[in-house]
């Protein structure tokens, strides 16, 4: 398997689909089906009937996982997408943004 290029707690920016353009941060990243959960990305609404859980009911807004070829990492220096490539330094294999070269974690 191929190392992470993108990991929980990273800044995404959205590449396609409805929410094109937005960014938010990873929650979760499912690498079998290939998809993540991004917060405030991909809203899906739940329409809830009232339980004696919840007697209330309403309408519930959860984020739905995305493809995690719709997203890009946001380049640390400006915020706008990025490849990501590895580098080794101080013998510690870190992330890097091609555009800017900054290092994304380490």
């Amino acid at each position: 398997m191929a190392a992470a290029k993108i990991k929980k707690g990273d800044n995404v920016v959205v590449r396609s689909g409805k929410d094109k353009g937005r960014t938010g941060t990873v929650l979760q990243v499912m690498p079998k089906e290939g998809k993540v959960l991004v917060e405030g990305v991909n809203v899906a609404t739940r329409h809830r009937k009232p339980t004696q859980a919840n007697p209330q009911g309403g309408i519930d807004r959860v984020p739905a996982p995305m493809a995690i070829s719709k997203v890009s990492v946001a380049d640390p220096k400006d915020g706008k997408p990025t490849r990501v490539r590895f580098e080794t330094k101080d013998g510690k294999k870190v992330r890097v943004a091609v555009k800017s070269g900054e290092t994304i974690d380490g």
